[in-house]
């Protein structure tokens, strides 16, 4: 990295097509690569990493390389956030394209004042994210409506596959923080 580079990126993630709104704000180092990058926002957002994602920045895709990727699939591994977003950028992290969950991360600031740790830092954020395989936003909204009433006919199902403690008003910072200071 240049030295006139900054080393901390101050990015807040949201998931899009969602309300209310999920968002996080992660500090991250500008050196990090796109896949290191994606770890540190599935932890940040409290996915579990269980399937493909790519990045869209600038037009250009990237993501983890294997024998099934698209030819114009740029390798996450290669490229650093410095590299492809400055202050003000904002692209696109799809995670499951099954499910299609789709964030929009914003480059808010930088700074070469406030180091980073290697995965970074989460300062901030709302709500819980959704459980892994719940069909994407639209089941996702009807699996909320189906939670906020116990009256409702599926309620002990959808309790059941969620578990008891799913609560998606709930946020923890020093959940996610610690999740992402066991990163390696």
């Amino acid at each position: 990295m240049a030295a006139s580079e900054p080393d901390t990126y101050c990015l807040r993630v949201s998931l899009l097509a969602v309300e209310p709104e999920i968002w996080r704000r992660i500090l991250v180092p500008g050196a990090m690569t796109l896949g290191q990058l994606h770890r540190s926002v599935q932890v940040a957002m409290g996915w579990g990493n269980q399937h493909l994602y790519e990045f869209e920045i600038g037009g250009a895709c990237y993501g983890p390389m294997d024998e099934d990727a698209d030819e114009d699939l740029i390798d996450d591994a290669t490229v650093t956030l410095a590299e492809v977003a400055s202050v003000g950028d904002r692209f696109e992290y799809q995670y499951d394209f099954g499910d299609g969950w789709v964030h929009q991360v914003t480059v808010e600031s930088t700074t070469s004042s406030r180091p980073a740790p290697k995965f970074g830092v989460c300062e901030a954020g709302e709500r819980s994210c959704p459980p892994e395989d719940c069909g994407g936003s639209g089941s996702y909204g009807q699996l909320l409506e189906v939670l906020a009433d116990p009256a409702h006919p599926e309620y002990v199902e959808a309790r059941q596959w969620v578990g008891a403690r799913f609560d998606p008003g709930l946020f923890s910072l020093e959940k996610a923080n610690a999740g992402l200071q066991r990163l390696r």
